[in-house]
């Protein structure tokens, strides 16, 4: 058998694959909306509780994910989730028919059940991508490795408007669609599952030079002990890093969910149009996500110093991301305001592999998953927030309050990445105060 010097390169670009296929899944609801509400006479507000389904699903599916990987592995996990959200981008061709047979004509209840179904299927795909990059990448590589797994969002957000809408075009059927979808999603799992292991150690192509390569890069983040989950809210730096984290599903699940609706709503482009249009936002984000890792390492080799490499980087790409999407109500021209849209987006994608750095940096490599799926949990809730408050706002109050309620939320997660304190791991036994440490030391003294 041949021997691979290289192969954690084909490890990562395996990644980058299935979470883009995980990613154009879950985004073509958004530009079958049009058609769907037409169908079943959705208004905006019911519209955005059904796209907010997805993320009851994802929460808990996010930390199903992480949880079980780190007890049965990563690939077992994979596998079962990406067959089984396959199979639900298919059945959701019928999630109307559904509703109206099973919950008293209620199409929207059809829909509530498939996609939290669905986004249950799809949670755990993120927490199991950083599970592996803790396995297949020395500590040096680590950026670049999560910055070509995120560069997926990125990427799939960018594809889903030319896939979905012309297969929308192609069949003229948006059921079709999601049948298409659920079809390549899983020929795609058959290849993932020949080529990829929870560890170079499983990896008979992988050679010795490169496992050792790998093994001895990895030595800030040893395995060491599992630790419980409820540690995790003991550390500050998890839980902010986890809120800061909910800006950027913020900011993208406001793009996904109502970006295309926004423009055809407000600049009345079509899908002959809306397919390149709707592909803009996300232009820039795939080059600055890319970047982000590259820049995140480069601080963190010149200056070694975390605080930098994490806290700062991240404040001020989120500040910067603010400010474009506050400027958004002001900016009376189309051309504006998708540009505006492209560079907050861009800034928001410049910071993303933080977050999934900040939780190797502190954590034990055996309960990676654990922790990043309950990071991608709590952030989450933007999910669900996003597409129903948007949906709110927009019927209310109109599109302007959608992106000044983006803007807010970016400006909080701000602050909360200022608070970070990625140099301090956590061990198995909790951290205990400077003042109880003395106390405890005056008593065996005493005794």
């Amino acid at each position: 058998m041949r021997v691979d010097t290289r192969y954690r390169y084909r490890i990562f670009a395996m990644l980058f694959f299935i979470a883009l296929i995980n990613y154009i899944d879950r985004g073509a609801l958004s530009f079958a909306a049009n058609a769907i509400s037409a169908e079943f006479h959705f208004s905006k507000t019911e519209l955005g509780v059904v796209l907010s389904y997805f993320g009851f699903g994802y929460l808990f599916g996010s930390l199903c994910g992480g949880f079980l990987a780190d007890r049965l592995g990563t690939k077992k996990v994979w596998l079962l989730a990406g067959v089984l959200w396959s199979l639900l981008e298919i059945a959701t061709a019928w999630a109307g028919e559904l509703g109206v047979a099973l919950f008293g004509g209620s199409a929207i209840m059809g829909f509530a059940v498939m996609r939290i179904l669905f986004g249950f299927a799809e949670g755990p795909a993120y927490a199991l991508m950083n599970k592996a990059i803790a396995h297949w990448a020395p500590d040096n590589e680590r950026g670049m490795a999560l910055g070509i797994g995120l560069l997926s969002t990125q990427v799939g957000a960018l594809l889903t408007a030319p896939i979905a809408v012309g297969l929308l075009l192609l069949t003229n059927d948006w059921r079709l669609m999601f049948i298409l979808l659920g079809v390549f999603s899983l020929i795609a799992m058959v290849i993932f599952a020949r080529i990829f292991t929870d560890s170079p150690m499983q990896q008979p192509r992988a050679s010795q030079a490169e496992r050792e390569l790998i093994m001895q890069g990895q030595q800030q983040s040893a395995a060491g002990p599992r630790l419980p989950w409820w540690r995790f809210f003991t550390s500050r730096t998890l839980v902010c890093n986890a809120l800061g984290y909910f800006s950027f599903l913020y900011v993208t699940f406001t793009l996904v969910t109502w970006g295309p609706k926004y423009l055809q709503d407000s600049f009345h482009y079509d899908l002959h149009s809306l397919w390149y249009v709707a592909m803009i936002p996300w232009s820039g984000a795939c080059i600055t996500v890319l970047l982000g890792g590259k820049i995140a390492d480069t601080l963190l080799k010149r200056s070694g110093n975390l605080r930098l490499a994490r806290n700062l980087f991240a404040a001020v790409g989120l500040l910067c991301t603010g400010l474009c999407f506050m400027a958004i109500p002001w900016m009376a021209s189309a051309a504006g305001i998708i540009l505006l849209m492209t560079l907050g987006n861009a800034l928001n994608a410049l910071v993303n592999n933080v977050y999934w750095s900040v939780v190797i940096d502190v954590t034990p490599k055996s309960t990676v998953g654990t922790y990043s799926g309950m990071t991608l949990a709590i952030a989450n809730l933007a999910s669900i927030l996003s597409p129903m408050l948007s949906g709110w706002l927009a019927e209310h109050f109109g599109y302007n309050a959608m992106f000044s309620a983006t803007a807010a939320i970016a400006f909080g997660s701000m602050l909360a990445m200022t608070l970070l304190q990625p140099e301090k791991k956590l061990t198995a036994t909790p951290p205990v105060s400077p003042d109880l440490a003395a106390n405890m030391e005056a008593e065996l003294r005493i005794r």
